[in-house]
């Protein structure tokens, strides 16, 4: 059993019900959620001129290998609509592997621990959430640390759990 960390995005579409959706469809192809946090809005990080979005990461426990559940997160992108027409363009549904284990994995289609996770509130914030001392394996730092050290001034609010 493998523990894996996702960060989900969305700006197009009903938002907080396309994450339910991934996360539901997530828990049927890839593995049991074990930890959600709640809800965040942000200005789009990249490309500012489109819609702002809602972020959230996830913890699941998956017997997937990093490819498969790569394989599996791109599938459910797809059955919610997501085109990938331009980098950090808008889209229904965004998920990243933030971490799976403590494994590093550097391929031409998968980097774990995703190569951004320092540099971006919008994934911090909801980790710090979730696990506050969990490791990077590449910085060794906590996400309580990397969040503290973060230069990114995006505003990431909170929204109601419920």
């Amino acid at each position: 059993m493998h523990t894996t960390y996702l960060s989900l995005g969305s700006n197009i579409g009903d938002r907080q019900a396309l994450m339910t959706q991934a996360l539901a469809m997530l828990e049927v192809t890839a593995g049991r959620v074990v930890k959600q946090s709640a809800l965040y809005a942000t200005k789009a990080w990249g490309i500012t001129d489109q819609p702002d979005f809602l972020n959230m990461c996830a913890a699941i426990e998956t017997d997937l290998s990093a490819q498969e559940l790569l394989a599996t997160i791109l599938q459910t992108e797809r059955n919610l609509g997501r085109e990938r027409k331009i980098k950090w363009g808008e889209r229904t549904i965004d998920i990243d592997i933030l971490f799976y284990d403590d494994a590093i994995i550097n391929e031409h289609d998968l980097i774990v621990p995703h190569p951004y996770i320092q540099d971006r509130r919008f994934i911090l914030v909801p980790m710090a959430e979730i696990a506050p001392d969990l490791v990077h394996p590449v910085l060794n730092k906590t996400i309580n640390r990397l969040l503290k050290d973060c230069k990114d001034e995006l505003q990431v609010q909170c929204l109601d759990k419920s």
